[in-house]
């Protein structure tokens, strides 16, 4: 799963940005327009403590905090496929 870390927040805490797609299915992608995609993925990745990502260096992110970085990729993977 690809992620690119960014700047800290404010408090210090290190924050990674993944794509919205990488939080939804393949059986989910079809039929649907890249805008219900992205609602779908924002709405999954709130679930596990995500926000929309609103800095203009990367489109479509979805971001998270996270000290274990490994932690965060399981959960995303284990809650596409749990819904």
């Amino acid at each position: 799963m690809e992620f690119t870390r960014i700047a800290n927040d404010i408090n210090g805490n290190p924050r990674y940005v993944f794509h919205f797609l990488n939080f939804i299915t393949d059986k989910e992608r079809e039929g649907l327009t890249l805008d219900q995609k992205y609602k779908l993925a924002v709405k999954k990745a709130q679930k596990l403590g995500g926000r929309i990502y609103r800095g203009k260096s990367f489109g479509g992110g979805i971001v998270f905090q996270s000290y274990n970085i490994q932690e965060t990729i399981f959960k995303i993977r284990l809650n596409q496929y749990a819904n």
